[in-house]
């Protein structure tokens, strides 16, 4: 163990091994848009055409437009349902009581919006096939339009925690467990492979990838979200990331300026602060905006979070002048797209009306308003804005340009923008795709204590095992229980073991049982779920240990559990449960892989978070 004195500024600065620099090299234009599964590597859908001529041309498309349609425009908006025309009644009557609308085609015609979100809540993601059939439905609506504008159709498809399609699309290792490869390449197929499923299904735009430095262990909505704890690092990470979804076509957003990474405090639930100078700012919190920036990132997401070095305003920053306009915009140099972070977020609502928002980020900078909760107050409030004088409409312009390039860089206004089932069968969930995740996998788990050299488990000494634990619902909604697969995996490895759910809060009698459940077992899987000083994880764990049974403890989220426990015998991280790291995990426990991965965050002592337990870049081998 590696137990030393570390400053508050030494962990924020935590690295591990400087991050290589990616090459940025020139692609090569394109007159027209091939399939994915024809392009060449770095080929993002670009035409020759001037690019001022180009600009004229959409201008002309704006001019046409009414007041209305242009701000219509500046809109991503949720949608219930898996058809554009027929969804089912439920996700009618969610429609109507939402948003004033019965399907996808009618909020399109009606508000004209920009853009549309999948999620899985909203039944927009059954299946590839299904969500193929709606992208198609929802352009098609666009094209019907007055005007006819394609739309960008978006998702959150991090991989890793994060995950709106799964199975039997290809699930990814997300983004703390690239970190802990070290490897660009890794990271970058990641992106070309989810980048090029999403566009055979019609999705254009994936909100990804998290640029946050997480240098907070508490941070309760990033964490594994991030690539890690060193600025350079993550920087090259993300690079990797933007150049592997533009060979595949598909329109990033580094996420979430300023920053993320160091708050206790969700911006779903709450409006967080983030205490960094601005010195501290710019040298752990900026490289990685200003990689993406650099690398052509075709969109950055603003965060709902207050940093009073950048604006003593107090304004959360999606609605901040001083940092959309001032640092990212001016002092950063980016005249690409900005989105907001969705705007039904509390750390968004808290100081302004839901009315006042959209207006204010606006007026920030921002081009795209992500999400409202009511987007008939949010629309109208931006058109009366307009009209009243607060707004420009040729600031309003100004977005939907930035909109409309976004679309034509894509190729949404060459050919068609329809997907086939045949782009469906011939990209999605492929061998090739499932392969290299299994592989890209491999390069993730990472072995943090081996007592006795225990690991990897021998099927002669070690051949009966318990897998106990939690399992968190899949984020998908596909995968999952974590403890059956990781049971079954192991079976397959061929040992003999089964699995008892024991819950992220175990009882007394859920320990009781499984400590007699391990009786006679030759060792214990323990799956852990983000550990705390008061979780009764860490009860479950000290009496199996006490029992004498082996215990290898497998963190399926942070890789911060490991401070919190005694007893264990091993301990492995695998940075989320999905089945894929999952499966990763089982290979290195059985010998069957090698644990190649390396912290990339700091493990901070439990009883001294001044004092680091395993640092950046710790992890064991065999």
């Amino acid at each position: 163990m590696h137990d030393r004195t570390i400053s508050r500024r030494a962990l924020l600065t935590a690295t591990a091994v400087a991050a290589a620099a990616v090459t940025t090299a020139a692609v090569p234009a394109a007159a027209a848009v091939p399939p994915p599964h024809e392009r060449a590597p770095d080929q993002f859908p670009r035409d020759r055409r001037d690019p001022l001529d180009r600009r004229a041309r959409l201008r002309r498309l704006i001019s046409r437009m009414s007041l209305e349609e242009k701000v219509g425009q500046l809109f991503v908006m949720r949608v219930y349902g898996h058809s554009a025309t027929a969804p089912d009644q439920a996700d009618i009557n969610s429609n109507l009581a939402e948003i004033g609308i019965r399907t996808a085609a009618e909020l399109i015609s009606t508000y004209h919006v920009g853009g549309i979100i999948y999620f899985a809540w909203a039944h927009n993601t059954r299946d590839p096939h299904q969500i193929a059939g709606l992208s198609n439905g929802i352009q098609k609506a666009g094209l019907a339009q007055r005007v006819p504008v394609p739309l960008i159709i978006a998702t959150d498809q991090e991989h890793g925690i994060v995950a709106r399609i799964g199975e039997p699309a290809t699930l990814l290792p997300g983004a703390m467990a690239l970190g802990a490869s070290r490897s660009h390449s890794d990271a970058r197929e990641a992106a070309r492979i989810a980048g090029t499923e999403l566009a055979a299904m019609g999705i254009n735009q994936n909100y990804a990838p998290d640029a946050d430095v997480n240098v907070n262990p508490a941070n309760p909505v990033i964490g594994v979200r991030s690539f890690g704890a060193d600025p350079q690092a993550v920087a090259g990470m993300v690079t990797a990331q933007v150049k592997g979804y533009q060979s595949a076509g598909i329109a990033t957003a580094a996420k979430h300026f300023p920053g993320h990474g160091d708050t206790k405090d969700d911006s779903h639930y709450a409006l967080p602060t983030i205490h960094h100078t601005r010195e501290q700012w710019a040298e752990l919190d900026a490289p990685p905006f200003r990689a993406a920036i650099a690398a052509g990132v075709t969109s950055i997401m603003t965060a709902h979070i207050v940093v009073p070095a950048l604006d003593p305003s107090e304004d959360p920053a999606t609605l901040s002048h001083p940092i959309v306009t001032g640092v990212l915009r001016e002092q950063l140099g980016y005249d690409g797209l900005v989105v907001t972070d969705a705007l039904g977020m509390a750390g968004v609502r808290q100081k302004y009306g839901d009315d006042r928002v959209p207006v204010l980020a606006l007026k920030a900078g921002v081009d795209q308003l992500l999400n409202p909760p009511d987007l008939r107050v949010a629309w109208n409030a931006v058109v009366a804005a307009v009209k009243g004088g607060e707004l420009s409409e040729r600031r309003v312009e100004e977005s939907v340009l930035r909109i409309l390039e976004l679309k034509d860089r894509l190729g949404l206004f060459r050919g068609d923008p329809y997907v086939s089932s045949r782009d469906v069968d011939r990209e999605v969930g492929t061998r090739a795709h499932l392969a290299a995740a299994d592989r890209i996998a491999e390069n993730t788990t990472t072995l943090l204590v081996n007592e006795r050299g225990l690991l990897p488990l021998s099927r002669r000494r070690e051949r009966n095992l318990l897998v106990v634990g939690a399992d968190p619902a899949s984020p998908s909604g596909t995968t999952g229980p974590p403890t059956t697969v990781l049971a079954t995996a192991l079976t397959e490895l061929g040992f003999t073991a089964t699995a008892l759910s024991t819950g992220t809060a175990p009882t007394a009698a859920l320990v009781a049982a499984a400590v007699e459940a391990a009786r006679g077992k030759d060792a214990v899987v323990v799956a852990t779920y983000n550990v705390s000083a008061t979780s009764t994880q860490r009860t479950l764990v000290s009496a199996l240990a006490a029992s004498g049974v082996p215990v290898v403890a497998v963190a399926i989220r942070n890789p911060y559990d490991i401070a919190w426990l005694t007893g264990v015998t091993a301990s492995l991280a695998a940075y989320s449960w999905t089945d894929v790291e999952l499966r990763a995990a089982a290979r290195v426990i059985a010998g069957r892989a090698r644990p190649r991965g390396r912290l990339p965050v700091p493990v901070q002592r439990a009883d001294d978070p001044t004092r680091v337990l395993y640092p950046v870049g710790h992890g064991l081998g065999y």
